[in-house]
């Protein structure tokens, strides 16, 4: 049997100061596009804009 594609993929999401990633899952179904979301960066200690990466 074949299996049908899920919904929900597993993304990466990097920061746009530092190299640190974090890995999480989405919809592709609500968020069609690529996704911006502000975490904290360990790195540089603050909240910073992360970025979705293939």
């Amino acid at each position: 049997m074949a299996s049908k594609k899920g919904n929900r993929i597993v993304i990466k999401l990097k920061s746009t100061e530092s190299g640190h990633t974090y890995t999480t899952e989405k919809n592709r179904r609500n968020d069609p596009s690529r996704l911006e979301l502000r975490r904290y960066d360990p790195y540089v200690r603050r909240h910073v804009v992360y970025r979705e990466t293939k």
